[in-house]
Parts: structure tokens; C-alpha cells; sequence
């Protein structure tokens, strides 16, 4: 079953549908979203991509984020990735949204309007392999020290969010 991404204009209005592969292949504006979980010690749940992820395997980023579906809410997809992902279920609340767009080596690129949701959560999740490699808390300061002294660890939205939120 081939995943299909909702393509937006840069008022996040739907324009359309594509392949998500086509998507990045041809580098096209479209709907995304980043959770950022916290627990009750202020610490943010970070997960490191799983190593066969298409793009930016391996690297530290925030505790979810993929692409709504067509037709799918944009906080219903959060959810249910959110499980999907690390196995956690809370309530979430939009933050903000931004408009970012990077090439990769392997010559996709990421054009997203990634909507931003908060969470709070302080157990221990229970990751799905397939997509995590694994996790770690942190404080959003010693993120913030780690991504100006080795940012090739970090996804690219990941960076730009933490300079919009922090």
C-alpha cells in the first residue's frame, strides 16, 4: 500500500494528494506535524530515528512526527502516530507551525508546513523498533548546547523547531 501526503499551499490549504516518495522526490510543500512530549521534570522525550528510515536514519530528533493522511485530522494523525511510534497516549495541544524545506544525500527533499503539538507524559515508552532506534529525556537546555556543538546528531526540522520553541 503505497502512503499518500497531503499537499498544502503556504496557508496550509490542501491542494492535492501525491505519493509520499514522489513527494520528496520532487521536493513538494506538504502537511506534516513534530510531538514534543514532556515529562513532569520538564524533560523532553528525544528519539534517535530507526537506522532504515529513508532519510535522516539514525539521527536524534523530536518524540514523533510524521504526515497526516488525506482526509485525516491533523491532531487525530499526531495521536495515532504517537502510538504508533513510542506507545504513548495523552493529550495534545498545538503550539505554532512552520514552513521548512532541506535536501538529504540521498537526493529527496523535505518541504513541509509542520504543525507543532505538546504533550505531557512521564512513563516510560514503549517504542515500535521499526521506527525508533531508541530514546532518551532530556532537558530542552542541554538540547539546545548539543545541537550548537555537533548538529550532524539532529534532524533538520528538529533544529529549526528547538530555535522557534526554545
Amino acid at each position: 500500500m503505497k502512503e499518500e501526503v497531503i499537499l498544502v499551499n503556504e496557508l496550509d490549504q490542501p491542494i492535492g494528494v501525491m505519493e509520499k516518495l514522489e513527494v520528496h522526490q520532487k521536493g513538494l510543500l506538504h502537511r506534516a506535524f513534530s510531538v514534543f512530549i514532556f515529562n513532569n521534570k520538564g524533560e523532553l522525550l528525544l528519539q534517535q530515528r530507526a537506522l532504515n528510515k529513508y532519510h535522516s536514519a539514525g539521527l536524534w530528533t523530536n518524540t514523533c512526527c510524521s504526515h497526516p493522511r488525506p482526509e485525516e485530522d491533523t491532531l487525530v494523525a499526531a495521536k495515532r502516530r504517537l502510538i504508533e511510534e513510542m506507545g504513548i497516549e495523552t493529550h495534545l495541544t498545538h503550539k505554532t507551525h512552520f514552513i521548512y524545506k532541506t535536501g538529504f544525500e540521498n537526493g529527496l527533499t523535505e518541504h513541509e508546513f509542520d504543525h507543532i503539538y505538546f504533550g505531557n507524559y512521564s512513563q516510560m515508552p514503549h517504542i515500535n523498533k521499526n521506527e525508533v532506534e531508541t530514546f532518551v529525556w532530556m532537558h530542552p537546555q542541554k538540547i539546545i548546547d548539543e545541537i550548537s556543538t555537533q548538529p550532524e546528531k539532529f534532524t533538520s526540522w528538529f533544529k529549526i523547531a528547538m530555535q522557534k520553541l526554545f
